[in-house]
């Protein structure tokens, strides 16, 4: 599977020079990253491409160059069996079809898939796809999405996180990175399967478990082998997290007809999910805003829940979030009250807690730590505005509080949402960008928390 990530040599089917060309894109960025390794094209006219050799076809890359570890192909549907053959003879292993036209399209299209997968069988080709971007990997700077520009994403590469994603839509994957630039936590691996006519969401599964990837994020229109995508989640070390369409009949066939993918039966995903200790988003932004409270906080391991806020109105919009969530909002004891309040001025010490206008990191600091040090709450929604810059200082001392004490705060600042993404592009803090969005990953965490007491898992 690494060879897909990580490739020691390429070969691009279908890049040209003509305008417009998918394959010249794809030479484009790999060029642009310095891919240290060979990389052959071919086309037509034999044509070089962004400096990468042409060739008019496979064999006549010179045999010292063998093996190639892995196949880009982005030519016409009808010529794949024909290309995988010729990658079979040539002894590569690794195939990457992004080519569409296949089962997405109707019945001629799947019976092109089919002679394709027979042929890819015989000579133990492995692929991702058809119709699909490929993968990106931004430890070792690789990436064959023809979608990615350097002008855009360039930049991305530069901070290789630990979130990997397998998802069946490129555009998906762009909406993640494009967020990813004005977060805290980044993409390490990223894989489009499009069709899965051979490799799927399960083997996927199986090499991220095996990687320094912390956190799995999924967006699914169909799942290929129900059994298995839930066996191997349930056996997962790390988190998942999947978005999935087809929850109405509309969605479902808007999935068939982009992937050829069948969203199957949602009520029975939905139960499969909760059982192997999947995690199922309600919104696209969940899969980008959801990760950070695994790869910034503890685990939470209860249902009480502080509040923390410096203005009093957002104490009373978080409990409601809260208590419709499942949570439990304690009134806390008098002795951790009258510990809160020698503290300093504190508007209200019952919970929510409201410290008003205070101007003191230090104060910050010791309410937090007698709030994470009582056994009388699990977690913190911490609710600062922040209306001086100590406050930004005393929320990030927040977060290596949460570690001393293993217990997580979900962080959001009330402010619009470009305020928000400057905070926290700039200080680093995990911040979330709506509280809903904060009590969310609150929940997911605990659930999490509870699927691995429950398996043994801890």
């Amino acid at each position: 599977m690494n060879a897909f990530f990580n490739p020691k040599s390429i070969v691009v089917f279908g890049a040209s020079n003509k305008p417009f060309s998918l394959g010249a894109s794809v030479c484009r960025v790999i060029e642009y990253l310095k891919f240290p390794s060979p990389v052959y094209v071919v086309n037509s006219k034999g044509e070089d491409v962004h400096g990468y050799q042409g060739f008019t076809s496979l064999d006549q890359i010179p045999p010292e160059n063998d093996p190639i570890d892995l196949a880009i192909i982005l030519t016409p549907a009808q010529t794949l069996p024909k290309i995988i053959e010729a990658c079979g003879q040539k002894g590569i292993k690794r195939a990457i079809i992004e080519s569409a036209g296949f089962s997405e399209v109707g019945e001629e299209g799947e019976k092109l898939q089919k002679e394709m997968t027979m042929v890819a069988q015989k000579y133990d080709v492995r692929f991702l796809g058809p119709n699909c971007l490929g993968t990106l990997s931004l430890p070792n700077k690789f990436t064959c999405f023809f979608g990615i520009t350097p002008e855009i994403y360039g930049d991305i590469f530069e901070k290789p996180g630990t979130i990997s994603y397998i998802i069946q839509s490129g555009g998906v994957g762009s909406l993640i990175m494009d967020s990813f630039q004005s977060d805290v936590v980044n993409v390490n691996k990223m894989v489009s399967i499009g069709n899965k006519e051979d490799l799927d969401e399960a083997d996927l599964i199986e090499y991220f478990n095996q990687d320094q990837t912390e956190v799995i994020g999924m967006y699914l229109e169909s799942v290929k082998n129900g059994r298995r995508f839930f066996a191997t989640a349930q056996k997962s070390k790390k988190p998942i997290l999947v978005y999935k369409v087809g929850r109405t009949k509309a969605g479902s066939q808007a999935a068939k007809s982009h992937t050829a993918g069948l969203a199957n039966n949602d009520r029975i995903f939905e139960a499969a999910c909760k059982q192997a200790g999947v995690a199922r988003l309600k919104s696209i932004s969940e899969l980008h805003s959801i990760p950070k409270m695994f790869t910034t906080m503890p685990l939470l391991q209860g249902k009480r829940i502080a509040i923390f806020t410096n203005s009093g109105a957002f104490g009373g919009i978080s409990s409601d979030l809260l208590i419709e969530a499942g949570f439990e909002i304690p009134l806390l004891s008098d002795s951790i009250q009258k510990k809160l309040n020698k503290v300093g001025k504190v508007y209200n010490s019952k919970n929510p807690i409201d410290l008003g206008p205070t101007f003191s990191k230090d104060i910050f600091n010791e309410i937090f730590q007698i709030l994470l040090s009582s056994d009388e709450i699990d977690g913190l929604l911490a609710v600062p505005n922040i209306w001086q810059p100590i406050i930004i200082e005393a929320v990030k001392d927040l977060v290596n509080l949460c570690q001393k004490y293993q217990k997580p705060a979900a962080i959001y600042i009330p402010a619009a949402s470009e305020i928000i993404i400057k905070i926290r592009k700039e200080s680093g803090l995990p911040s979330f960008e709506t509280p809903e969005e904060a009590v969310r990953a609150l929940a997911i965490s605990y659930a999490y928390y509870l699927f691995k007491e429950k398996n043994n898992l801890n």
